[in-house]
């Protein structure tokens, strides 16, 4: 058996969700054992978004300025969003949009490895496919920089992963909204 097939998420935890008006704001915080350093690589570097990112990046993200094509993956239809980095305080802060959701990544040194937080905002109908969705990503991106990689879960891969469906359903517990019915039930029966 292979890491990817014994591979469970954990119980949804560490997220949280803020809401201005219209606007919700998704925060998740993940402790990781390695240096802010390597943590900012993963979250700026291309070749290492390609492992673990819900999406893929043409530069990279490092640097303000810096003006990159991230395309969505594992979408019916690949989505291109141009997106100008606005912050890049290595290895602590990292701002710019994807798909028109402000992105923010802080890193802090905790514990010999990093606390590592993300800030988005996403449509309230989907907070808690996206808190599952970025638990999973978090989980392989952990992986990948432990030397174990199993692979990127995103889009419909993830979806129909059971432990995404089981996340799904904690989280929107935990935000006290109600959990999408996603994917529908008769798509699952197919």
């Amino acid at each position: 058996m292979t890491d990817r097939e014994q591979y469970a998420p954990g119980p949804a935890s560490g997220a949280q969700v803020r809401k201005e008006g219209e606007k919700w704001t998704l925060i998740l915080v993940r402790e990781l054992r390695h240096s802010p350093e390597k943590v900012w690589e993963a979250l700026t570097d291309p070749a290492h978004l390609r492992e673990w990112a819900p999406f893929d990046a043409d530069g990279n993200l490092g640097a303000v300025g810096n003006t990159v094509k991230l395309i969505t993956v594992g979408a019916p239809t690949p989505r291109v969003t141009e997106t100008t980095v606005t912050r890049a305080d290595a290895p602590e802060l990292l701002e710019y949009k994807w798909g028109g959701f402000d992105m923010r990544w802080e890193l802090e040194a905790f514990g010999g490895g990093t606390r590592l937080t993300l800030w988005t905002n996403i449509g309230h109908r989907f907070i808690s496919m996206g808190a599952a969705g970025w638990h999973i990503c978090f989980d392989v991106l952990d992986r990948l920089l432990s030397g174990t990689p199993i692979g990127r879960m995103v889009g419909s891969d993830a979806i129909k992963f059971g432990g995404w469906q089981r996340l799904n359903v904690e989280y929107a517990k935990q935000f006290g909204i109600e959990a999408p019915d996603w994917p529908p039930q008769a798509a699952q029966k197919k």
